[in-house]
């Protein structure tokens, strides 16, 4: 697939950090599987593994996390 941001790259299947923040809290969670530019290196979720990831976020901030930084659940994965 060509990259939407800077429309030259190609993306290609690989492991990507993504930093989600809400309020005070900060979460970092490596390994999310994603289609990653090669140009500029903007990732793309699926719809799965993007509500996987929320609902990974999720639990984390309800155990009161404010500074986190995990992996990515590749069990519960697709």
């Amino acid at each position: 697939m060509n990259c939407v941001i800077c429309k030259q790259g190609e993306t290609y299947p690989g492991l990507t950090v993504v930093t989600l923040q809400r309020d005070d809290s900060t979460l970092v969670i490596k390994g999310v599987p994603a289609e990653i530019c090669e140009n500029c290196g903007e990732y793309y979720l699926s719809d799965e593994i993007a509500q996987r990831l929320y609902q990974q976020a999720e639990e984390s901030l309800e155990h009161g996390a404010e500074v986190e930084i995990g992996r990515f659940a590749l069990s519960d994965a697709v």
